[in-house]
């Protein structure tokens, strides 16, 4: 029997991290790994599965016997575990890199790419999948609610998200260059990462290389409604196109929500199918097409698509309930992107009708602290009824090109939002609680931990209950 190969993960809390090591210790190899600090869900899918982390960098700590070092894109070539890595000259390679050639080299790769709804895409096509007896591997950019964020299969099918981020300090191209796609998906895109990509020009030619992978016996698959969707794959030879549009490979002739669920009716080969979801908004309609289409192409039956897609549990943090007290909801959820913002504030309208919507946004990412986006965001944030933007996560680092939130709260005010902006190192929570009356549903919204602010809520509004 083959000794198991020992990886170590520098660093191993996030999320496409944690499942990569997740992936290996499943498949019988040995995981350890390092990270400044972990949070939930992550740490608590790595202790379950019982795999060894310490906290904190010290390149002392770094394993003797390790056969690989495996380094994420959040670590920085600064870092000194990676000088000690480099300096002793140790096998290292990135998350990508080891995800595709382990993962996704020898199978049939499903690879979701796109600026928005990747998550979501991804875990739905590995439900299918799954659902219709392929037997996938899969590796989520987010939590599955109910379940973890990997899957290993053994029916020759990879699912991953395609992330357009930079793969590792030493290597910039996007991650989704390295999963070598049977099918590619490109749901949308729009400008975005404007710390790595200088203008929308720059994105589109990373995702025109992205299919460009796409052999003869695969597929682009394609949102034919997106503008850039359409500026990326309209020159593949292999393309599949989804939309609203009846020409499209998968179309869809009426759709619309019911007791806060999505519900359509798709064409596929000349034959319609019914599909309903729990998942909501316009956005997720696009993102159930995708999906669809990928197991539609992978062999999968309509009829089996249509029961899969009713039973999908969903992500987590994609308008996720944290809980309901003193009469107030709160909502848990990751968008970030301006387009984002506003799409899932239309998709709060469907599941919550009628009831007052109050969103807390953190500008947390290098993107959203930009001033450049803030026309966007005003429109995005209009679609509440009151808004409370927090400070920018990255303010120092942005210096005068910083997002100017009390400007966008006077703007948001005459389009008749009640906005505000707190200052920094106000309570959040204190401050959103005395702006809350019964019937709310306040949606908090960042790209990262928000600083626990649903759970701080939700747990302010236990006590007085």
């Amino acid at each position: 029997m083959q000794k198991p190969c020992h990886f170590y993960l520098l660093p191993i809390g996030g999320i496409a991290t944690a499942a990569l090591a997740g992936l290996l210790h499943e498949a019988g190899e040995r995981v350890s790994g390092v990270d400044a600090v972990l949070y939930p869900p992550t740490s608590e899918l790595l202790a379950e599965i019982g795999i060894p982390v310490r906290l904190g960098f010290d390149p002392k700590g770094i394993p003797d016997d390790l056969d690989e070092v495996i380094i994420g894109n959040a670590i920085p070539r600064s870092n000194a575990e990676v000088g000690a890595v480099l300096k002793r000259g140790l096998p290292y390679t990135s998350q990508a890199a080891a995800f595709g050639e382990r993962f996704c080299r020898a199978s049939r790769s499903v690879v979701v790419a796109g600026t928005h709804g990747k998550t979501t895409t991804t875990a739905l096509t590995a439900h299918i999948l799954t659902e219709g007896g392929l037997d996938p591997s899969a590796l989520i950019g987010g939590v599955p609610c109910g379940g973890k964020p990997w899957r290993l299969g053994h029916g020759g099918w990879t699912v991953v998200e395609g992330d357009e981020y930079n793969t590792a300090f030493f290597d910039k191209g996007p991650k989704f260059l390295h999963y070598h796609p049977q099918l590619f998906v490109v749901g949308n895109v729009e400008f975005d990462h404007g710390d790595i990509y200088p203008n929308l020009d720059a994105i589109l030619a990373a995702f025109r290389a992205g299919t460009a992978q796409v052999g003869t016996s695969g597929h682009v698959v394609a949102n034919l409604g997106d503008d850039g969707s359409r500026a990326v794959a309209a020159g593949h030879p292999h393309v599949v196109w989804y939309g609203l549009e009846g020409h499209a490979a998968l179309s869809c002739s009426a759709w619309g929500h019911t007791r806060g669920r999505l519900h359509a009716t798709l064409r596929w080969e000349g034959r319609a199918f019914d599909v309903e979801t729990s998942l909501v908004g316009r956005h997720n309609l696009d993102n159930l097409m995708a999906a669809a289409v990928c197991a539609l192409l992978a062999g999968v039956a309509p009829e089996t698509v249509a029961v899969a897609t009713s039973t999908f549990p969903g992500v987590r943090r994609r308008l996720e309930v944290t809980g309901e007290a003193s009469g107030v909801t709160v909502v848990d959820d990751f968008a970030h992107h301006p387009t984002a913002v506003a799409l899932t504030l239309e998709g709060a309208r469907h599941r919550f009708p009628g009831r007052r919507l109050v969103v807390a946004f953190e500008p947390r990412s290098l993107t959203a602290g930009r001033n450049l986006f803030a026309a966007a965001y005003e429109d995005a944030l209009a679609n509440a009824d009151a808004a409370v933007v927090a400070p920018v996560f990255y303010r120092a680092r942005l210096g005068e090109n910083v997002l100017d939130r009390e400007a966008l709260v006077a703007r948001l005010r005459v389009r008749g939002v009640e906005a505000d902006a707190p200052a920094e190192g106000v309570d959040l929570a204190s401050f959103i609680r005395t702006r809350l009356r019964a019937g709310d549903v306040v949606v908090c919204m960042s790209s990262g931990d928000f600083g626990g602010l649903p759970r701080k809520l939700f747990k302010l509004l236990e006590e007085e209950s």
